[in-house]
């Protein structure tokens, strides 16, 4: 073999072992750039002050919900509610998520609003995944 065959030979299969090496730690964590969508409606039930008595139950308008990608400690991602209390994150990739609103807390323990968490995990590309109900106290 002359210096240049080896030489293209070495490269070629270092090619070879680098691409499919690439492809491996290439894994795309969860986020945006996909296909998937998680939806759903945040429900309202509006308490009178002591919650004690039930006064109205309704879609909520204009309530944010948040969503955080996979293991990240912050929101990646907010939207409001439309009129009819539906919600939509758009072009997500298969991973693990985690939804989230802000809820007064209905046992009066604290004056701070409180999270109501729903993990939701999109299995394969191009999936809708309807969320049940985001039940949150007013």
């Amino acid at each position: 073999m002359t210096s240049k065959f080896k030489k293209s030979f070495t490269i070629s299969m270092l090619l070879l072992l680098a691409v499919p090496m690439m492809m491996i730690s290439c894994k795309k964590e969860p986020g945006t750039g996909g296909k998937s969508t998680i939806y759903g409606k945040v429900l309202v039930k509006d308490y009178n002050s002591t919650f004690t008595v039930l006064q109205e139950t309704y879609y909520g308008p204009e309530i944010w919900v948040y969503l955080i990608y996979g293991d990240d400690r912050d929101y990646g991602d907010r939207i409001q509610t439309s009129y009819d209390g539906t919600w939509e994150f758009k072009y997500l990739r298969a991973g693990t998520y985690k939804v989230y609103v802000l809820s007064k807390d209905s046992t009066l323990q604290t004056s701070a609003m409180v999270p109501v968490i729903r993990e939701v995990v999109i299995p394969n590309k191009k999936q809708e995944i309807e969320v049940p109900d985001l039940v949150i106290f007013n």
